[in-house]
């Protein structure tokens, strides 16, 4: 059965950040990983060679990198974050009260917020899901990964401005 490919909302520059991260990596990452490999491989014996080893785990955490940047960008939807009509909806920042402390964070992809100190949640995680849709002064509870109903009331809903 084939997964069916998430869609993701990024800023421009968001977008234009990873396009820049993953032809960096592409390129000069992997032609950089492949001559410390190289060079640690002249090194002797692969069995007790931790230079070759870190390298060989760098190249295959970069190679991650590149494959998930390459599906993220394929799928992304680009544009500017939705003007807040005070639905939660993926782009806009969200101030709630969950489990009796006031929160505000990000709906939407981690890749979007940056540099930016706000907390990012997905769409499609257990708070994401809970509240998607609804408008300030509603109520629900989800049901975290630990098993605990935790009760969440949306307070505001803003459009994200950007780090």
């Amino acid at each position: 059965m084939a997964q069916e490919a998430t869609v993701t909302w990024l800023t421009q520059d968001a977008y234009d950040r990873l396009a820049a991260e993953l032809e960096h990596l592409s390129t000069t990452g992997r032609t950089e990983i492949a001559k410390r490999i190289e060079a640690a491989r002249e090194e002797g014996d692969l069995k007790e060679n931790g230079g070759y080893h870190a390298a060989k785990d760098e190249q295959g955490k970069q190679e991650a990198r590149i494959r998930q940047l390459t599906e993220l960008l394929k799928h992304a939807e680009v544009g500017d974050a939705p003007q807040s009509s005070g639905v939660v909806e993926p782009g806009t920042v969200i101030t709630a009260i969950i489990a009796g402390d006031e929160e505000t964070f990000l709906i939407g992809s981690r890749e979007i917020a940056g540099d930016s100190d706000l907390d990012v949640f997905s769409a499609q995680s257990p708070l994401g899901a809970a509240i998607l849709g609804l408008k300030v002064g509603d109520k629900v509870a989800y049901t975290a990964p630990n098993g605990r109903e935790i009760p969440v009331e949306i307070t505001a809903v803003e459009t994200w401005a950007g780090q």
